[in-house]
């Protein structure tokens, strides 16, 4: 059998463009102003708003993102990973994505009333349910936004995402203003995801197709499966601190925290979210030299650390001017967590490195085993801890679940894909250093206790010089990520089944 006919792909001719490099560039201008458009708008929210009403809809978000975690069954990754054409494969996958969503959405509208009651919060159901739309959109452009990173179009990944933000930041500044209240963040979220939509249905290399190639279908959710699942433990071992937060302190606590917790992912979503967009194609594509493959995930993982731990020290010593300066004395609160979550942040983002890269190897399976142990850890920790240490007591459960449990459980997973983990140490030692150095100067006598606006400056010129002075020193590993490895080639033939596996 030939098979079906190939469909070419819209923007072939532009496969030049498709480079790490390039990719990596856009994907980190998206990052920062998608965190510039979170800033904006979890700002003038919170100051128009206030805590109660924040509240209520981040127990609405808390909903959402636990359905998002797993919803198109984790099948949408397979395109990325697959060798041959993805036109044989992205029909299936998108059914299989719409499919579940669709039920999903459904399963989200009904939860909704015991979900909020749960949450301390009943005028969070119309929220909840609404955002459910969001879980539908989701769905259906599956396909199109795994191509787009396939291809490491990051560059149209950029206006699609940039749309979304600042289109719904507009309308929901509009519409607190306006005295909507919570609903504006869901009326905002809803037209900005609608509007995204269609332009990630435009820039698709392929076209917008339903199908179903029974042949197919076992290998992906054998494939995805484990991934849907471990997603949902993933959104767990996120979430479990809000909800323990929410379920014992109530919505307006809530609210605090989940601005410490916005505050803290400053760092992973500036360094870790932009580098995922690109190193599961590039690890993919090493994939058949399996010490090359190892190479690059230690190459990779050391200027990330040596932006990150700077970074996340800073946040942490500098928690209360931070938050008094961009929330305002009302959200003191959120001071203390934003300390331990800031240093968590730090697990995080390496943890997200070995996942991708856990992922490529094909040890899914042992992903799934990664976060279920996360996950029963850190439940009874962020319980404990939020019962004796209110939200400070949360996020230090955080952290220190993630030192002790998470670090040796993916060390173990590396051990199975035959990759040392004490490989990844010595990318720590002096960053750590740096984050030595940092601690020490904001705690001279001129700065401690000073204006908040002298201690931030201070902070951020020690950050930079100590990023300045690692950077220089690892060349080679910046060069990695600034070129990237060849171009993909263009298959002559379909792969097989296995190949995603």
């Amino acid at each position: 059998m030939s098979g079906p006919p190939r469909v070419a792909p819209r923007h072939a001719a532009r496969s030049p463009r498709g480079t790490v490099g390039r990719a990596l560039g856009f994907s980190t201008v998206n990052t920062a102003l998608s965190k510039l458009a979170s800033l904006v708008i979890g700002v003038a929210l919170a100051r128009i708003l206030g805590p109660d009403e924040f509240g209520t809809f981040a127990v609405a978000l808390i909903a959402l993102m636990a359905v998002l975690s797993f919803n198109e069954l984790g099948v949408s990754l397979a395109i990325v990973r697959w060798p041959g054409d993805p036109a044989r494969l992205a029909p299936t996958v998108t059914t299989v994505a719409i499919a579940s969503s669709l039920l999903l959405a459904g399963l989200t509208a009904w939860a909704a009333g015991p979900f909020a009651t749960a949450m301390g919060d009943p005028d969070a159901v119309l929220p909840v349910r609404l955002l459910a739309l969001c879980i539908v959109v989701n769905g259906v452009v599956a396909t199109p936004a795994a191509l787009l990173q396939r291809a490491l179009r990051q560059d149209q990944r950029l206006v699609a995402d940039q749309v979304n933000l600042w289109l719904g930041a507009v309308v929901s500044i509009a519409l607190a203003v306006a005295g909507v209240g919570a609903m504006s963040l869901v009326v905002g979220r809803l037209t900005g995801a609608l509007v995204s939509a269609v332009l990630l249905l435009r820039f698709s290399p392929l076209p917008f197709r339903l199908g179903l190639d029974r042949t197919l279908v076992p290998a992906l959710l054998r494939f995805g499966l484990p991934l849907a699942a471990a997603s949902l433990v993933v959104f767990g071992v996120g979430f479990a601190d809000q909800l323990a937060v929410g379920g014992v302190l109530g919505p307006t606590l809530l609210g605090a925290y989940v601005l410490a917790f916005n505050l803290a992912s400053w760092p992973v979503q500036l360094l870790s979210a932009p580098l995922r967009q690109v190193t599961p194609p590039l690890f993919a594509r090493r994939q058949h030299d399996p010490e090359l493959v190892r190479r690059t995930l230690v190459g990779i993982s050391r200027p990330l650390l040596a932006l990150a731990v700077p970074c996340c020290v800073a946040l942490a010593v500098c928690a209360g001017p931070v938050v008094r300066v961009v929330y305002g004395d009302a959200w003191s609160a959120a001071a203390e967590p934003l300390r331990w979550l800031a240093l968590a942040a730090v697990v995080r983002i390496l943890a997200e490195l070995v996942y991708d890269y856990l992922v490529i190897v094909g040890r899914t399976s042992w992903l799934l085993a990664v976060q279920v142990v996360w996950f029963a850890a850190l439940v009874p920790a962020v319980v404990l801890g939020t019962h004796l240490g209110g939200l400070a007591g949360a996020a230090l459960a955080q952290l220190v679940v993630g030192v002790v449990v998470v670090g040796p459980a993916y060390a173990l997973a590396l051990h199975r894909a035959r990759t040392p983990a004490w490989r990844l140490l010595p990318g720590l030692l002096l960053p750590a250093g740096a984050g030595v150095v940092l601690l020490a100067v904001v705690s001279l006598p001129g700065l401690r206790g000073g204006p908040d606006l002298l201690v931030l400056g201070a902070c951020g010129l020690v950050t930079a010089a100590a990023w300045a002075v690692l950077l220089g020193r690892l060349r080679p590993e910046v060069a990695l990520l600034r070129r990237g490895p060849a171009p993909e080639p263009v298959p002559t033939t379909h792969a097989p089944l296995e190949a995603v596996r």
